[in-house]
């Protein structure tokens, strides 16, 4: 099957705020006021919690019914714990990024347990979200330098 591309642009508005759009939808990215932001929105490490979480509801409901789950419920719960030391002062040895990422997903079905067991186990495989954080995704950079204005 051919691979299927997805954009989505991010641009920096008044301090911490960040405009994100992706097929027509908007969501705005902000800091809390402890971090200098205007508490506007989530913060990108919250985003991708709720994008994981997102991601493994969603991809239960694609493979439940394939599955032969019967599906009444499901919910995610993620937290994940940063040391700011990293992203704020740059400390050697502490990563920008999450230490670790804990989930626990809740599903009531009336299916035999060892079914939804094995269901849950192909729901966390196959979540794409999922499967970028765990194998890790290489990241092509260009930067374009641009002088004078332009417009948002």
């Amino acid at each position: 099957m051919a691979l299927h591309k997805f954009r989505a642009e991010s641009v920096l508005g008044e301090g911490m705020a960040v405009a994100n759009t992706a097929r027509g939808f908007a969501i705005t990215a902000d800091e809390p006021k402890t971090m200098r932001g205007t508490d506007t929105g989530m913060n990108p490490v919250e985003m991708l919690l709720c994008a994981l979480g997102s991601c493994l509801c969603i991809t239960a409901r694609f493979l439940a019914r394939p599955s032969g789950i019967d599906l009444q419920e499901f919910r995610v719960s993620v937290e994940g714990s940063l040391d700011p030391d990293g992203f704020i002062r740059g400390k050697d040895g502490v990563r920008s990024g999450y230490q670790d990422i804990r989930l626990t997903m809740t599903i009531r079905s009336p299916s035999p347990r060892e079914k939804v067991e094995a269901f849950l186990g192909l729901v966390k495989a196959r979540c794409p979200v999922s499967d970028s954080l765990l194998q890790g995704v290489p990241i092509r950079t260009t930067a374009e330098i641009l002088s004078g204005e332009f417009s948002r």
